[in-house]
């Protein structure tokens, strides 16, 4: 396969590796007819090489026949900055490598340059990162990227080697944990790490993501812990990122900000506290260790609740089946119909019958109604009512020619008003005397804060001096014990085909338990241990549980067969 590339390339490429991919194989092919390709890959498997070598080895050529124009010639679309701001540094190697063989085999240099341009958006950044992870079905991702266009799938699966397996706490779950409990598993997380060069420690929020940092620190060393979560200022984020892969970090405390393919350096484990509520971003975050061609990525789940053992058993079961969260896309969603209109005609004048052929072109609108479109343009175009006469009109409509132009502030508003996810009310936390922006916190915890108040973030603590209008002015507390803040938000579903998993556990504990009585109980035990893959006294636990619940309730409920409580 290396023989379809210029021998520049394949000799750098020969160099580097022992041998191409599978994704990589399948890729060249169908990237080199001019098809649209999707490539579907565990992570770290080579797939962003496997496009980008494609790209490169077409440009050199370009060069050396003199027909490389000045120009973007390649858009690589990241959903995360810190991601593209790794392959902009991924690609100096090969670029500098592939010269230096043009040079030995006596052929001019070819001048490719890479550039970023992007804007640190941490709202989008966080909507974003539910993307990018494994999707099924796997034809539907390709006739969302090319609106129902042929595409050759790439496919090698999801499912790969893992070491994955439940970490328990010392003491019995409840239905919360104890601040004992919790300590035990601060010890134990601990002890996880100093086994370990690197950890990364996945938490579902922010706040838990400050407490367990804190938490670490006392037991390891302040200088070997950080946090990264998206109301961290730019700056601390890629602080912490590159800390840990110069090999200062013993562990990175985050939230979904690093799901994705960062460029953090070699992890060894990552640790999950409490259950992600979704197959994807469990394979996700896993996939973050050992993350390279051959790894076999390391992962510990760790449940905080009775509840949460239960659906981070049936979690690890899916995985080991094979399962996958299904995608589902929104189809014809008005609301991001209209955002579109208005930036389309904000860039140029349009023609009707035109930009509703381009809408068209978009999977989600390929059945778009002309009726629905009309009404979009008739809203954008007339406005709402409001108390205060019409508002938000942002189109002209020359209904006669069929033509569509902006009108005044159309254009401002398509830039800074763009996008379905909604506006925070954050407070920007600002460090005096320098005035340097650190990060963000809930405007709820804003107000009900004093001066004098001290909180953590990012692992330092800060003492309040003032709160003012959408800013939160601080110094550096020097170590004093803080309270910790928090962030509301909206927390995650639990996916369908997560769902289901949970409810076949409950269903199977449920038949093995015709009888609630000792025996069954421990065959049960011992069957549910030794099917799944469980540790006894988590196998136990979980029957526990489920048997006192079908005493009290005479059943258990399943996604079939629902049980009310009161």
């Amino acid at each position: 396969m290396l023989e379809d590339f210029h021998p520049a390339v394949a000799r750098w490429f020969g160099a580097q590796f022992a041998a191409p991919t599978a994704s990589q194989l399948g890729a060249w092919p169908a990237i080199a007819s001019g098809q649209h390709a999707l490539i579907a890959a565990p992570t770290g498997s080579g797939k962003t090489f496997a496009a980008f070598l494609a790209a490169i080895d077409r440009l050199v050529r370009a060069g050396l026949a003199g027909e490389l124009a000045e120009g973007t010639q390649i858009v690589y679309v990241s959903p995360l900055k810190a991601l593209s701001n790794d392959i902009q540094r991924n690609l100096e190697q090969p670029l500098a490598g592939i010269q230096e063989q043009l040079r030995a085999m006596g052929l001019p240099e070819v001048a490719i340059r890479t550039q970023v341009r992007t804007g640190d958006t941490p709202a989008s950044e966080r909507a974003a990162m539910r993307r990018s992870a494994p999707q099924k079905p796997i034809a539907l991702v390709a006739d969302f990227l090319t609106g129902g266009l042929p595409c050759v799938i790439i496919d090698s699966g999801h499912v790969r080697e893992r070491d994955l397996a439940l970490l328990l706490p010392d003491a019995p779950l409840e239905a919360v944990m104890s601040n004992d409990v919790w300590e035990h598993l601060y010890d134990r997380l601990a002890q996880l790490v100093r086994e370990q060069r690197t950890t990364l420690v996945f938490a579902n929020t922010r706040r838990m993501v400050e407490r367990v940092t804190r938490h670490l620190s006392e037991r390891i060393g302040e200088q070997h812990v950080a946090a990264h979560h998206g109301s961290l200022a730019k700056e601390q984020r890629l602080d912490a990122e590159q800390r840990l892969k110069g090999g200062q970090l013993r562990a990175l405390v985050a939230t979904a900000s690093l799901e994705l393919g960062i460029d953090i350096g070699d992890v060894e484990l990552v640790v999950q506290l409490g259950t992600p509520h979704s197959i994807s971003t469990f394979l996700q975050r896993v996939g973050r260790a050992n993350h390279a061609v051959g790894g076999v990525p390391r992962g510990r789940i760790v449940p905080l609740s009775r509840d949460e053992l239960i659906e981070c058993a049936a979690l690890l079961n899916a995985v080991r089946a094979g399962e996958l969260d299904a995608l589902t896309l929104p189809s014809q969603p008005l609301d991001v119909l209209s955002q579109q209109l208005v930036a389309e005609v904000s860039a140029r004048e349009w023609s009707e019958e035109a930009l509703f052929e381009l809408v068209r072109r978009a999977w989600p609108y390929r059945q778009l109604a002309r009726a629905d479109f009309d009404a979009v343009l008739h809203m954008l175009a007339d406005g709402v009512a409001t108390r205060r006469g019409r508002q938000s009109a942002y189109l002209h409509r020359d209904a006669v020619n069929g033509r569509l132009r902006a009108r005044r502030g159309a254009r401002l508003t398509a830039i800074t008003c763009g996008g379905a996810i909604p506006d925070n009310a954050d407070y920007q936390v600002v460090l005096e005397p320098s005035g340097t922006f650190i990060g963000t916190l809930n405007e709820d915890f804003a107000v009900e804060s004093l001066a004098g108040d001290v909180f953590q973030l990012g692992n330092c603590s800060y003492r309040i001096l003032r709160v003012e209008a959408g800013r939160v002015r601080v110094e550096d507390a020097r170590g004093q014990p803080p309270s910790m803040p928090f962030w509301l938000g909206e927390a995650p579903a639990r996916t369908p085909e997560l769902s289901a998993a949970v409810s076949g556990l409950r269903a199977e504990v449920d038949e093995a338990l015709p009888e609630v009585d000792a025996a069954n109980l421990e065959r049960c035990t011992e069957r549910l241990a030794l099917r799944h893959a469980l540790p006894l006294e988590a196998a136990r636990q979980i029957v526990e549980y489920l048997a006192s619940s079908k005493a009290v309730l005479g059943m258990l409920p399943t996604r079939e067969r629902l049980v009310f409580e009161r």
